[in-house]
C-alpha cells in the first residue's frame, strides 16, 4: 500500500512538473497545429511551366545541372535563372558546362566585383568586362545586397548605390537590351526597435546579426532611395526589384512607385508569406499590374516550392506557411486568373530577358 502511494505521488509530480514545462514554453517553441478543417490540398506542380527568375547556384557542373533538371521537371519548372554566374572565366565555365548539356533550360546572370571603384577609368572597365559577359551568353546582371550595406571606397566611406562611378554598369544594362535584377537593403523591420512590436522579432532573436540601425550602415529609407534614384536615372534600363523591394506588406506604395517608375519591375522571391496574408488586396495588386511581376524563390528548396503555387492559383484558406521565423501566421489564395498565371510565371520574364526559349511555354 505503501509503494502504490508512492507511485501515485510520483506520478503526480511529474504530471505537474510536465505541465508547467508547458506553460512555461517560449514563442519560440510555441507552433500549434491547426484544428481548422477547410477545403484544399497542397499543389506540388505549377499549373503552367515557370521561370524562375531568382536562384542561386553555386555549383553548375553537368552532374548537378542533371539533378537540378529532375526537381525541376517535378515543379513544372521551365527555366532556372542563376544569379550566381560571376564574371570572366568562372561565368565561362557556368556556361560551357550548360551549352554541353541543357542549354534551353538554365540561364545565367553575370555579376560585378565593385572592389577597387576609386581606380582610374574603373566604372569604363566594369562596364567593358560586363559587356565581354554579356556577349558571351550571361542574360543580365544580378546586384547583390552588399551594394549599399558591405562595400566601401578606398576612404572607408559606404558605396552608395547611386554612386555615379556606377552609372557606366548600369548604361552598358540598358544598351545591350538586359535587364538587372537588384536586391537592395533587407525587410525594414530588421532597423526597427526589437521588441514586442516587431513582426520579425524571432528571426532577429534567431538571427542577431540581420538586426540594422540608422548607422548600420545607412537609414532603410536612405538604401531604398538611393536604387529609385538610379532607377530614374537611367530609364532604357530594365530593373527587376527583387524581394518586391520590401514593399510586399505595403502594395500600396509600390503601386505608387511602379507608376512612377516605368522600367521597374518587381520579382516575389520570398516575400510570399506577405502576399498570402492579404489576399484580396494581393490579387487586386496582380491584376493590375500584371506585366510587371515576375516568379522567383530564391533559396532553392523544391519542397517550399508548393506554398508560392497554392498562393497564386488556389483559393484555399488558412494553410501553413513553411518557415515561422518569417511568418507566425496562415497563407490564403489569391486565385489569380490563368493569363495572369501565365504571365507572372514565364510571359514577363520572356520579354524582360533576351534570348530565351519560348517554345518551352507557348505551345
Amino acid at each position: 500500500m505503501k509503494i502504490s502511494l508512492k507511485l501515485m505521488l510520483t506520478a503526480i509530480i511529474l504530471l505537474f512538473l510536465t505541465n508547467m514545462r508547458g506553460q512555461e514554453m517560449g514563442f519560440e517553441e510555441y507552433n500549434p497545429t491547426s484544428t481548422l478543417v477547410v477545403p484544399g490540398k497542397e499543389i506540388k506542380q505549377a499549373k503552367f511551366p515557370f521561370i524562375d527568375v531568382h536562384s542561386h547556384q553555386r555549383d553548375m557542373s553537368v552532374d548537378k545541372l542533371t539533378s537540378l533538371l529532375q526537381d525541376m521537371e517535378a515543379l513544372n519548372e521551365g527555366i532556372m535563372v542563376n544569379l550566381s554566374g560571376g564574371s570572366g572565366d568562372q561565368l565561362q565555365e557556368k556556361l560551357d558546362n550548360i551549352n554541353k548539356s541543357f542549354p534551353n533550360r538554365f540561364v545565367v546572370f553575370a555579376n560585378v566585383d565593385f572592389e577597387g571603384v576609386d581606380g582610374p577609368d574603373w566604372g569604363k572597365s566594369a562596364a567593358n568586362q560586363l559587356e565581354k559577359d554579356i556577349n558571351n551568353g550571361a542574360k543580365g546582371l544580378k546586384i547583390y545586397k552588399s551594394l549599399g550595406l558591405r562595400y566601401k571606397d578606398a576612404s572607408g566611406k559606404r558605396l552608395a548605390i547611386d554612386d555615379p562611378r556606377l552609372d557606366p554598369i548600369w548604361a552598358k544594362c540598358g544598351e545591350m537590351g538586359v535587364p538587372v535584377l537588384i536586391h537592395a537593403a533587407d525587410p525594414k523591420s530588421f532597423w526597427d526597435d526589437m521588441d514586442s512590436d516587431n513582426e520579425r522579432w524571432l528571426e532577429l532573436k534567431t538571427h542577431p546579426r540581420r538586426k540594422r540601425s540608422a548607422t548600420d550602415p545607412a537609414p532603410w529609407e536612405q538604401i531604398i532611395q538611393e536604387q529609385h534614384n538610379v532607377f530614374k536615372k537611367h530609364p532604357n534600363t530594365k530593373f527587376i526589384n527583387a524581394h518586391m523591394g520590401w514593399y510586399a506588406n505595403n502594395l500600396g506604395k509600390l503601386g505608387e512607385l511602379l507608376d512612377e517608375i516605368p522600367n521597374m519591375n518587381v520579382g516575389i522571391s520570398a516575400v510570399i508569406a506577405e502576399l498570402g496574408r492579404q489576399p484580396q488586396n494581393a490579387r487586386a495588386f496582380f491584376l493590375k499590374y500584371q506585366d510587371r511581376i515576375l516568379f522567383g524563390k530564391d533559396s532553392w528548396k523544391p519542397e517550399e516550392f508548393p506554398t508560392y503555387f497554392r498562393v497564386l492559383e488556389s483559393n484555399d484558406e488558412y494553410f501553413p506557411y513553411y518557415k515561422k521565423y518569417h511568418a507566425f501566421w496562415a497563407m490564403y489564395g489569391l486565385n489569380l486568373p490563368d493569363e495572369v498565371l501565365k504571365k507572372v510565371y514565364y510571359k514577363n520574364a520572356l520579354n524582360l530577358i533576351p534570348g530565351l526559349d519560348r517554345s518551352l511555354f507557348e505551345q
